[in-house]
């Protein structure tokens, strides 16, 4: 196979290397023999790096040299629930400098949960000169001002996405910095700016970028002048509306028909802040052709929800409030039988006593009624072990299970025992699941069920469960293909950990907060596991001050080629192989 492989030219592999847009696919590849690892490297135009500390840019350039894409991500996942102390890290500033030279035809970059500063964003404008594309998911540190220099310096900015980043809103005439000779925008998400922008430039920058096709409004842009932009780009087929609210009009609700109507290729709607319901029927007309629908902004309450998602017979996608109660759901599961993701989240979590019918039989209703439904996101205040067992015989095609019930603790509201019966029954029958998120009150039998049937997970996050750290040890020494584990506020400690080392170094990383992990564990960890970067985050000061055997606030660990880190805050340690601790 070899001696066959060597004897196709280099550029008949390569061009067969660009079939595989797999990264698993491309890292195999290169490991079949040096020939295809120097042909692979130099090919390798998209590049997935899921923890910027895992590898340094230099290490990234030198091994793949003519990068034109790249994602990036910094802060772990439980940063969206304000669990990762401020400081932290995260910058991405180190990655722009170093490919700012050695990627000069950079087309593409994604970043997530980064630090981005309007620094980082200038020198982005000024360095890639056929830069395409800027996702900014769930980033902060930077300003209008940054974006500023992205619509003046980016003539062939295709797509600029803002996804719920926090920006400081020092102007809203960012937009007016497109040249008037700018027309390449292909989506545009400013839906997370909170302060007005100019509508002026919005809608002459919408009218001259004829492949327009996405277009995610902020809350500022009014209901009645919606109509203005969509007159302008018919061609759209993603719509995020702004304030869906006005005075009582008929020549706005008829203005707004008529141009939404117009927009024949429309397949997916999100928005609809403060929604006026008067306003509704104006988008009756495209729900039969939406396969997406994100309202988990939109107030809008159950009568009118039904309404809504009833004419959407070909819907894919659903995000709501827990407005739309049980009986929305049931309709949901009457009308949308072609739906795979839906997502619940609560209209108000801090509330004692619900102020809406959400149940878990809801949940049990799509579960019958949607064939196809693959990933779910769902917070209640109740659940019990026969509704958990009725859900994953109807639905084993489960990839993603994430079940919030707000309530931490919460048992069966029926028997009043554990809820690992149920859990233990989605692992048992969605064979390919590769997402678990569990709550409620659970033993440690619910992890042995998870250790034992969750061969193909891959992500688990899991907060106020288990026992003891016999729970722990069977999730680390049962789940084969584990990737990432969350934890917090959890009976877990060193004995699982120090017992099950090795796995962690075929994981991307573990995240622990609230647990029973001492400080002497961190250390022994590493001084066993010196391929991995095991950092001690303790805000009460320097973990030598207390016992060896006081628990840590937080740990985290993950796999690194590059080392320890050195942007460190001074609550953050990094235990080193000789169980020494490496100060910032």
């Amino acid at each position: 196979m070899l001696r066959m492989a060597s004897s196709f030219p280099e550029e008949v592999l390569e061009h067969v290397f660009s079939f595989l847009h797999s990264d698993g696919d491309r890292n195999s590849i290169s490991l079949v023999c040096k020939s295809w690892y120097e042909i692979e490297r130099w090919c390798r135009r998209r590049i997935f790096v899921g923890n910027c500390y895992a590898v340094s840019p230099r290490i990234l350039i030198r091994r793949f040299p003519d990068v034109r894409s790249i994602t990036l991500k910094g802060k772990p996942h439980f940063a969206d629930f304000n669990l990762v102390p401020e400081g932290w890290g995260g910058y991405v500033y180190p990655w722009i400098a170093a490919m700012a030279s050695a990627y000069p035809w950079l087309e593409e970059i994604r970043l997530k949960r980064m630090v981005v500063t309007d620094e980082s964003l200038e020198l982005i404008a000024k360095s890639f000169k056929n830069f395409k594309l800027l996702v900014l998911s769930t980033c902060e540190g930077f300003s209008t001002d940054g974006l500023a220099s992205i619509a003046a310096n980016c003539r062939n900015l295709r797509e600029l996405d803002l996804h719920e980043s926090d920006v400081e809103d020092l102007s809203g005439h960012w937009l007016s910095h497109f040249p008037d000779t700018y027309t390449s925008l292909v989506s545009l998400n400013i839906a997370c700016l909170g302060s007005e922008v100019s509508f002026s430039a919005l809608e002459r920058l919408v009218g001259r970028c004829p492949n327009l096709r996405s277009l995610r409004l902020n809350r500022a842009v009014p209901l009645d002048k919606l109509s203005n932009l969509l007159n302008r780009a018919p061609q759209l087929d993603e719509l995020g509306t702004g304030a869906y609210s006005a005075e009582l009009r008929p020549d706005v609700l008829s203005n707004l028909s008529g141009a939404l109507s117009a927009c024949k290729e429309l397949k997916s709607l999100s928005g609809f802040w403060d929604v006026v319901p008067t306003y509704l029927p104006a988008v009756y007309s495209i729900c039969p052709g939406l396969t997406s629908l994100n309202l988990s902004y939109a107030n809008i309450q159950s009568p009118d929800l039904i309404k809504l998602v009833s004419q959407c017979p070909n819907l894919q996608r659903l995000w709501v409030l827990d407005h739309i109660e049980d009986v929305g759901l049931d309709a949901l599961a009457a009308s949308c039988k072609d739906l795979r993701e839906l997502r619940v989240f609560p209209s108000d979590p801090f509330v004692l006593e619900a102020n809406v019918s959400l149940t878990e039989q809801g949940l049990i209703s799509v579960s019958e009624g949607c064939p196809k439904l693959q990933s779910v996101l769902y917070f209640c205040r109740q659940m019990s072990n026969d509704a958990l067992i009725t859900i994953a015989r109807n639905q084993p095609n489960f990839t993603c299970f994430r079940l919030c019930i707000i309530e931490p603790l919460t048992r069966d509201y029926r028997t009043l025992e554990p809820l690992d019966v149920g859990f233990g029954a989605i692992v048992e029958h969605c064979k390919d699941l590769r997402r678990l998120s569990v709550s409620g009150l659970l033993t440690d039998r619910a992890f042995e069920y998870f250790g034992t049937y969750g061969k193909k997970l891959e992500m688990l996050s899991v907060a106020f469960a288990g026992e003891s750290d016999l729970g722990l040890h069977h999730v680390l020494s049962g789940c084969d293909n584990l990737r990432k584990l969350e934890i917090r506020d959890c009976p877990f400690g060193d004995k699982a950990l120090l017992a099950n080392a090795a796995k962690l170094e075929t994981m991307r990383s573990l995240w622990m907060s609230s647990c029973s992990v001492s400080y002497g564990a961190c250390k022994l960890l590493g001084q066993k596991l010196p391929r991995l970067n095991v950092e001690v985050i303790d805000e009460r000061g320097h973990p030598e001050s207390r016992p060896e055997s006081c628990p840590v606030e937080k740990l985290y660990i993950y796999r690194s080629v590059a080392g320890p880190r050195f942007d460190m805050s001074g609550f953050i340690w990094t235990m080193d192989e000789n169980s020494a601790v490496r100060l910032t």
